[in-house]
């Protein structure tokens, strides 16, 4: 038994070397283990489930190929694909996560998140954050025409470019206090997260028990991916593009 983890692909048509990448780890490490876990940023952008490129149908169809050998799937938003619905879901043979998510991964009870929540010290990104996350904002976006949608996508990616060149790495990184206040409210001593792109296992201490962080890297220049078997500690894992 195994379970992948992974996040912060950023797929799109601008970046084929990372989408041929993914192709092949689904074909090479994904197909027959037992589950998949995408933990958001899967694409670059997503403006809606009906935009269906040409992308987006390839991605689709090759994660329901490995569904249907026997791999459940599962899918978290991100910052950039918060979009992402139950059609595109189908189509994929995948299952939407809620963020955050506690799972028991082989009898250990761990929470499963982006990450973005945890950066609290970016309070401007937090509030813009609770506005993308609002359903009924989403719901007016999603009923624009798809052409206002895909302006809008390209206007928000180069803020939040501008945005960040700006800002210290501090501030983009997570709070230590709401990793632990996270796991403490949901009672793990384990957490698994991406967001950041900055790949590690972190060792802390929650409700008085050794804690274990795990940041998942993203592929801008490496595949990264988390692995973990039943009775072995996880092991990320990196080879280049």
């Amino acid at each position: 038994m195994t379970a992948l983890f992974i996040s912060d692909l950023h797929l799109e048509e601008s970046r084929p070397d990372i989408t041929g990448a993914f192709l092949a780890f689904l074909d090479e490490k994904a197909a027959g283990v037992e589950q998949l876990y995408i933990l958001g940023d899967f694409f670059e952008a997503w403006i809606g489930d009906d935009e269906r490129t040409p992308l987006q149908e390839q991605v689709a169809a090759a994660l329901r190929k490995v569904n249907e050998s026997g791999t459940e799937i599962f899918l978290m938003h991100g910052n950039r694909d918060f979009l992402i619905g139950k059609d595109f879901c189908d189509r994929a043979g995948a299952i939407l996560l809620e963020d955050p998510t506690v799972i028991d991964l082989y009898g250990t009870p761990t929470l499963l998140m982006h990450g973005d929540s945890l950066c609290t010290a970016d309070v401007e990104y937090q509030k813009f954050r609770a506005n993308m996350r609002n359903p009924q904002w989403q719901q007016m976006i999603l009923q624009r025409p798809l052409e206002d949608r895909q302006q809008m996508a390209r206007q928000l990616r180069e803020i939040s470019m501008a945005k960040n060149q700006g800002k210290e790495e501090f501030i983009m990184d997570v709070s230590s206090e709401e990793v632990v206040r996270e796991m403490e409210a949901h009672g793990v001593q384990r957490m698994i997260h991406g967001h950041t792109h900055r790949p590690a296992e972190h060792a802390l201490t929650t409700n008085g028990h050794p804690a274990k962080r795990i940041v998942l890297g993203d592929w801008g220049e490496n595949v990264w991916w988390l692995e973990v078997k039943p009775g072995t500690s996880p092991t990320l894992n990196k080879h280049p593009l």
